[in-house]
């Protein structure tokens, strides 16, 4: 299979949900593992620098752009088997998109991702970031992945789950880009309800008490509202959508570092250790939603302090001040450092 011909200077911004970053010297559209394998191996023999870009939900680009090969990632394929002790293994090709296969499995009566509606970008991304939202993780459901293995040059197959060192929205491959995800496998079980309801919020929406289990379509439904109540639903036409999702982590502090704050939510994060949320902290430093970073150009969602917002003509620049003012705010206010979700390509926090 011949590697497509890359695009020179191609602009990446509207490749991104933040709608932010300068071009690269070149793109390639790589619609199957092929293709992204033989793109990197070609950047790596010529010395190049080579970005994987997925959907660009989660990352940050300079506004410098790129200076070598972004392989864009568009391979498609989906396959469900049915064990013979009644679950599913479902094969998904990295490139596609990952809210488009959590439809696919609720429409056929296949429940376990519905608390994962929603959520933008490639199916790829969701080990590398250990996606998760609602009480449910990709950690929870994942078997196994396909990597290329950029220093030995070789697909490795069936990669265990348990080599990936998934924790909390991080992995062992999260910003190395030194293996490269092709497909992944996931076991589902195999029935229409959906995984056991653990987050109040989905709870109250559901009508039910935590713990149940509803249809998996009535799951999905209830989180796609639930995230475009705080614009967390992709609408070109809704600026509050123009963002890399929560930009910071919810920080995970030993109990002993935890500030002495009255009102301050925390849930236990394991190993004397407690979880913070970084709304919570955001929202009491001082902020609120629709704070304006720099010009208006950039700020705070109107929806939800969390999202970092492209208001129509920002910049990495402009979004990265107002992330460095909200961090600085905390922590001067809480004691409390809090660390950007996306991955941040070409610039600094």
């Amino acid at each position: 299979m011949r590697t497509p011909a890359p695009i020179v200077a191609a602009p990446l911004a509207p490749h991104t949900t933040l709608r932010l970053g300068g071009p690269a010297n070149r793109l390639v559209e790589a619609d199957s593992a092929d293709v992204v394998v033989d793109a990197m191996r070609a950047a790596d023999a010529a010395g190049e620098p080579v970005l994987l870009l997925g959907g660009g939900s989660n990352v940050v680009l300079a506004d410098a752009g790129f200076p070598g090969t972004v392989v864009r990632l568009t391979s498609s394929g989906q396959r469900i088997e049915r064990r013979p002790d009644g679950t599913v293994l479902l094969t998904v090709e990295a490139g596609e998109d990952w809210d488009g296969v959590v439809d696919a499995t609720v429409a056929n009566g296949l429940g376990g991702l519905e608390c994962l509606s929603g959520i933008p970008g490639r199916t790829g991304a969701t080990p590398v970031q250990n996606v998760g939202a609602y009480g449910v993780e990709i950690a929870e459901l994942l078997v196994d992945v396909d990597l290329y293995d950029r220093r030995a040059g070789a697909v490795r197959s069936h990669v265990p789950a348990a080599e990936l060192g998934l924790g909390y929205r991080t992995s062992i491959l999260k910003g190395r880009d030194a293996a490269i995800v092709l497909r992944v496998r996931l076991a589902l079980p195999g029935g229409a309800d959906s995984a056991p309801i653990r987050y109040p919020e989905l709870a109250r929406a559901l009508g039910v008490e935590p713990g149940a289990r509803v249809p998996g379509a009535a799951a999905r439904e209830a989180v796609l509202g639930l995230r475009r109540g705080k614009g967390m639903v992709l609408d070109a036409g809704d600026h509050d959508t123009w963002s890399a999702g929560s930009f910071f982590t919810n920080p995970v502090l030993p109990e002993a570092e935890v500030p002495d704050v009255e009102g301050l939510p925390r849930w236990p994060a394991g190993a004397g250790r407690v979880k913070l949320p970084a709304a919570w902290l955001i929202e009491h430093a001082g902020f609120r939603r629709g704070h304006p970073g720099p010009g208006g150009r950039v700020g705070l969602s109107t929806k939800h302090v969390l999202a970092l917002t492209n208001r129509g003509d920002g910049t990495a620049t402009d979004l990265l001040e107002l992330a460095a003012e909200v961090r600085s705010g905390v922590r001067d206010r809480f004691g409390v450092t809090l660390h950007p979700e996306p991955v941040l390509v070409g610039c600094t926090l």
